[in-house]
């Protein structure tokens, strides 16, 4: 025996299978689900168990190119592939967008084994750095103003108030509103002043719960007061690298945008906040080869009656709201705070199931960045060439 030879170790297949982080399931010739991987269970919500009692036309849309690609691979023998399929369902509803890789099982061609990727994902990341870019892009606007407006305001203002001292009644009523109108205006150029705050954020390991319960009770002595809350958290989740200030003011912007949206005299109206990890999810820089690791998901889900399709991709723009007296200013600072975390943001919405998901970098110390070989602190890296 040679002894230099390394040993070849065998693992079991459902080892293998469950390792990989795209969802696998293999179809019987009568079209029952006879196995699935971890991350399939993941992906349809269902234990392999559940799924095992299930046909494959029980879990996808109705006429879904899938089944004929199933078929397909029967009747060639031969592996076939299609892109961006929708297979969202009223069991798994939203858009989720998948690359389908269909090939017959080896020796039982009348086996199938069909493997889905997500493009849903990835398709969000392209867009995400869109709204960073809208985001930034108000930065010089918010400086201009700063400089440009406030000071002919100020003069208008005070023009307004002398004029006030000898007007007659009707005429002062003319000009409070011209004070008010100033006033509104500073304001409005206040909250643009923050998109040009390029400082470094002061950061520190943050327990995302901490924040959340926080977020809650302050919630409901407000706005959010008749309105059911629930919680589905991951208590093993790793802390995030974050300024707390920062994060409050994020949930507590995409509660309360919830809260308005259930409104205040719908019964039954319900917030959901939950956590997860979920490994496998990495963001590319673009012009550099480094990836940024992006596990933490912290998630918004609300029952109110949703967002038009027309304004999904254009939610976290500088002015685009859905609120009548609303500036459209609330989710682009909320886009960019997450942006300067290293994370994304991202809204699904369908009537009576909206949510915000949040994906960010967890906090990596020095210690464990040395044993790694990582960066201690990615989150950084990834604002910096954004």
């Amino acid at each position: 025996m040679n002894t230099a030879e390394p040993m070849l170790m065998v693992f079991p297949a459902d080892a293998v299978l469950n390792a990989l982080p795209h969802p696998v399931i293999v179809v019987a010739p009568d079209g029952r689900i006879i196995d699935a991987n971890a991350a399939a269970e993941a992906f349809f919500e269902a234990s392999v168990s559940f799924l095992r009692r299930q046909s494959l036309r029980d879990l996808v849309p109705f006429g879904s190119p899938l089944l004929t690609l199933v078929e397909q691979v029967r009747a060639r023998g031969a592996a076939v592939n299609e892109y961006k399929v929708d297979l969202g369902t009223p069991r798994n509803p939203g858009d989720r967008l998948v690359d389908l890789h269909v090939a017959p099982l080896p020796e039982q061609t009348d086996y199938v084994v069909v493997m889905l990727q997500e493009r849903t994902i990835a398709d969000k990341m392209d867009r995400q750095l869109t709204h960073r870019g809208a985001a930034r892009s108000v930065i010089a606007l918010a400086s201009m103003l700063a400089h440009e407006i406030k000071n002919p305001l100020s003069g208008i203002r005070g023009a307004a108030q002398l004029l006030e001292q000898s007007a007659d009644e009707d005429d002062r009523t003319l000009t409070r509103l011209i004070c008010d109108e100033a006033d509104r205006i500073v304001k409005l150029v206040d909250r643009m002043e923050v998109f040009g705050d390029e400082r470094p954020v002061e950061r520190e390991p943050i327990n995302i719960h901490v924040v959340l319960d926080y977020v809650k009770r302050l919630a409901q002595s407000g706005v959010a007061r008749n309105i059911k809350f629930i919680e589905d958290y991951d208590p093993s989740l790793p802390p995030v690298l974050a300024n707390r200030d920062q994060l409050v003011q994020v949930f507590l912007n995409l509660v309360k945008n919830a809260a308005e949206a259930i409104g205040e005299n719908t019964g039954g109206g319900e917030i959901a906040l939950t956590t997860a990890f979920r490994p496998g999810v990495r963001l590319s820089l673009p012009g550099t080869k480094t990836r940024i690791s992006l596990p933490l998901e912290f998630c918004v889900r609300d029952n109110g009656p949703g967002v038009p399709n027309e304004l999904i991709p254009h939610l976290f723009d500088p002015f685009v709201t859905t609120k009548p007296s609303g500036s459209g200013l609330g989710l682009a600072l909320v886009a960019k705070i997450v942006g300067d975390h290293g994370g994304i943001i991202e809204c699904e919405a369908q009537p009576r199931r909206t949510t915000f998901r949040i994906l960010m970098p967890k906090y990596i110390s020095a210690t464990t960045a040395t044993a790694e070989g990582v960066e201690p602190d990615g989150a950084q890296r990834l604002r910096e060439e954004h």
